[in-house]
C-alpha cells in the first residue's frame, strides 16, 4: 500500500497542521468551530506556498494520552479533519492521533478518506514521556483488514521524545517495523521536535531496505535539504515554517519548496 507519490523524481513535502488543544484536553480552550478556523489558516499557508501534502495532528494536547486516546479527541479529530478535506480538495491528508493512538488515526483517516497515518511506535517498546509506550502492529493490522482500508502507514523508527527499552540495533527496528509490523514507509527524526536528523541513519536504514521510502521527521532547514534530498525519500516539516507568532508562514514554506524543487523540473514538483 506505498503511496504512490513516492514516485520517481518526486521529493514531498509533508506540512504538520498543528491543532490546538481538542475539547477534553488539559488545556482546552477552544470552541471546536475555532479550531477549524485556525486550521483552515494553517493550511491556506501551506498550500499558498507549494506544498500540498498535510498530516493532522493532536499537538495542542498536551501532555499527551499513553494509549488510546478519549472519544472526545476521536471525533474532534474526526470533524476537523473532514471539514479541511471538504475545503481544500486538492490536498492530500494524514492523520497522526498522539501520542500513539494508530487504530483510532486509521479509523478517522479511513472514514474522511485520508491517505495515509502516521504511528510513532510501530513495533517494539519505548520509553517516552508519556511512560511506556507499546508496538499497536497488531491491532492496526486487523483493523486495516476489517476496514478493507487502503490507508498508508508512515511508521517512526527510533521515534523522538523516547528511548527504546533495550538495546534495539536502528537497522533491525527498521526491518521489523516494514517486514513485521507492515509499515509502508518509514520515519527518521532527531531527538526531539525540530531537532535535526542524522543523514547517516538513511544510509544504514537504506542498506537493509533499500526499496523502502525513508521520510525525514524533524528539523529540517533551508541549509540542510540537499544533504537529506541525497539520502532521503522526502520529509514532513513544521518547525521550521513557523513565522514569529507561531503560525506557519506561507513565504517560508515557498521557500523551501523552491529549495526541494531547485534544478527540477516542474513535473516533479511535490505531490
Amino acid at each position: 500500500m506505498r503511496p504512490d507519490w513516492f514516485s520517481a523524481g518526486s521529493w514531498p513535502l509533508i506540512g504538520v497542521v498543528h491543532l490546538r488543544a481538542l475539547p477534553g484536553a488539559p488545556d482546552a480552550r477552544d470552541t471546536l468551530e475555532a479550531i477549524v478556523a485556525h486550521a483552515r489558516d494553517e493550511v491556506a499557508a501551506y498550500l499558498a506556498g507549494g506544498v500540498r501534502c498535510l498530516v493532522i495532528e493532536n499537538y495542542g494536547d498536551r501532555p499527551f494520552v499513553r494509549g488510546k486516546v478519549p472519544a472526545a479527541t476521536i471525533a474532534g479529530m474526526a470533524v476537523v479533519a473532514e471539514r479541511l478535506r471538504l475545503a481544500f480538495p486538492e490536498a492530500r491528508w494524514g492523520i497522526n492521533v498522539l501520542r500513539n493512538d494508530a487504530a483510532s488515526a486509521l479509523a478517522i483517516a479511513h472514514a474522511v478518506g485520508a491517505d495515509f497515518i502516521r504511528v510513532n511506535v510501530l513495533v517494539g517498546a519505548v520509553l517516552a514521556d508519556q511512560g511506556i509506550i507499546q508496538g499497536e502492529a497488531w491491532e492496526l493490522a486487523q483493523l486495516r483488514r476489517q476496514l478493507d482500508s487502503k490507508v498508508a502507514i508512515l511508521a517512526d523508527v527510533a521515534v523522538k521524545h523516547a528511548v527504546p527499552l533495550a538495546p534495539y540495533a536502528l537497522e533491525d527496528q527498521a526491518r521489523d517495523a516494514v517486514l513485521r509490523g507492515g509499515a509502508d514507509a518509514l520515519i527518521l527524526s532527531g531527538a526531539g521536535t525540530g531537532l535535526p536528523a542524522d543523514p547517516r541513519d538513511f544510509a544504514r536504514v537504506a542498506a537493509v531496505l533499500p526499496d523502502v521510502p525513508l521520510l525525514v521527521g524533524s528539523g529540517l532547514t533551508l541549509e540542510t535539504v540537499e544533504a537529506f534530498r541525497a539520502c532521503a525519500s522526502g520529509a514532513i516539516v513544521a518547525s521550521a515554517l513557523k513565522g514569529p507568532d507561531g503560525a506557519t508562514d506561507s513565504e517560508q514554506v515557498r521557500a523551501m519548496v523552491a529549495q526541494v524543487t531547485a534544478g527540477r523540473s516542474s513535473s516533479s514538483l511535490p505531490a
